[in-house]
């Protein structure tokens, strides 16, 4: 395998790794996943975890998970020696006790990555939603405010 093709796929498993601890409620990972970087502006490992367990509802009954799935699509990885790039879709689906299965939120996110030595790490993730559905049993905040027109 290519040194660029393995630097690809390295990327796209922090862009799944994401999506993976999003959706078991493990905040405190994904402050450590994004720590070195920043989530639409908040850094640091601490303040991107108070951020998520802030802002995203979490049911005890279901193992204290979200009961979302992110699914992360279409990533485009692009690779310049020690830094890289990636821009990708995302599609969020819910079912809870007071929601039936359905899409909740769809957007990009924009990502931005450095390497360590052979690790990749992201230096930056931003998120910008087109579709909004029923967030009510998801998010704390009114996501309004980050929908792009």
């Amino acid at each position: 395998m290519s040194a660029v093709v393995a630097d690809r796929m390295a990327i796209t498993d922090l862009l799944y790794r994401y999506a993976e601890l999003i959706d078991a409620g493990d905040f405190d990972g994904v402050g450590v996943l994004l720590g070195r970087g920043s989530f639409m502006g908040v850094a640091g490992a601490q303040s991107i975890a108070d951020l998520f367990a802030g802002t995203t509802r979490r049911f005890p009954e279901f193992g204290n998970t979200p009961r979302t799935r992110h699914l992360v699509l279409n990533p485009i990885v692009e690779v310049d020696g020690d830094v890289a790039s990636a821009r990708s879709t995302f599609c969020v689906v819910q079912q809870t006790s007071m929601v039936p299965l359905q899409p909740i939120v769809v957007g990009r996110y924009a990502d931005t990555f450095s390497r360590d030595g052979d690790d990749w790490y992201f230096t930056a993730r931003t998120v910008v939603i087109e579709m909004l559905g029923d967030v009510s049993d998801h998010l704390l905040i009114d996501p309004r405010q980050f929908t792009q027109e």
